[in-house]
């Protein structure tokens, strides 16, 4: 009887023709592999953004540029001592701000009265950050400057210390709030016991300013104009280059008070912005929801 002959074993290391796993294969497994392990992680969690609150209020503001106000032969007679009444003024259009006087009532009416006494009238912008934000009102007794006065009426704002007021966030273009963490009043106007904080800013766009958020009261909107708004935002400012910057830090360190004068001319726009009118308009209904830009 003839035996049956015994197979050789395999080499080391060597698989057998079935058991190998094809390339292909494992290619596509480890293609599958970023997938699947993406299915296995959790879902990144997004936070539903807060609704814009009701409009209660609206009011105007007119924005003019003046241009013979930085030149050096201008007439420093006492009729063009108050910006408000720049002799070759050129419009720059209105702007419509709707207010959100159910979450700032303060705010809002504190606002509302300086719009209504024409307080801001003559009122300069004297700082512009480019794709972020600009702002106005700076207080003071200096018309030629452009710096108001608050008008009476006014009541001390207890939203500054209230928690509640700055949880309205500057997401979109176009918000107004009451400028607290920017605010550059200078310290003698803040003594004043009749201060009242009267600044303002409205962002520019394009993006969202989360820099001023839990820092500034968000009160309201624009609901028309936001093209003035960016004509304004695209205007050229003065940046000192690094070297004086350096030496501008060096001499607040060392207490100079010069120093911090002249930082206050730091993102001014190269172009005199100042609002040439400003007002209240009648709402015929207490209550609108404001369409966004």
């Amino acid at each position: 009887m003839a035996s049956t002959p015994t197979p050789s074993p395999l080499p080391p290391n060597h698989q057998h023709p079935k058991l190998r796993p094809s390339p292909s294969l494992r290619r596509r497994s480890l293609l599958l592999l970023p997938f699947t392990s993406s299915l296995l992680s959790p879902l990144p969690s997004f936070s539903a953004p807060i609704p814009s609150p009701p409009i209660t209020d609206r009011v105007f503001m007119d924005f003019s540029l003046c241009p013979s106000f930085l030149r050096t032969d201008r007439d420093l007679g006492s009729a063009f001592l108050d910006l408000a009444v720049c002799p070759d003024a050129e419009p720059l259009g209105r702007v419509v701000f709707g207010l959100y006087g159910r979450s700032a009532p303060i705010t809002v009416s504190n606002f509302r009265t300086i719009c209504s006494s024409a307080a801001y009238k003559g009122s300069l912008i004297h700082k512009l950050l480019p794709g972020q934000f600009f702002v106005a009102g700076k207080q003071g007794s200096r018309r030629d400057k452009g710096e108001v006065k608050p008008p009476p009426g006014l009541v001390r704002n207890k939203e500054t210390v209230d928690p509640k007021a700055f949880e309205l966030k500057h997401v979109r273009p176009g918000t107004l709030s009451l400028c607290l963490g920017q605010n550059d009043d200078d310290d003698e106007v803040k003594l004043d016991p009749e201060y009242h904080n009267m600044e303002f800013l409205v962002t520019t766009g394009p993006g969202p300013n989360p820099q001023l958020d839990g820092e500034n009261i968000v009160f309201g909107t624009v609901l028309e104009g936001m093209d003035v708004i960016g004509t304004v935002g695209s205007l050229p400012t003065y940046k000192p280059d690094e070297k004086i910057r350096q030496f501008n830090d060096f001499a607040i360190f060392i207490g100079d008070e010069r120093a911090q004068v002249a930082r206050a001319t730091w993102n001014r726009p190269l172009r005199t912005v100042f609002i040439s009118d400003c007002g209240v308009i009648q709402v015929t209904k207490p209550s609108l929801t404001p369409t966004l830009p």
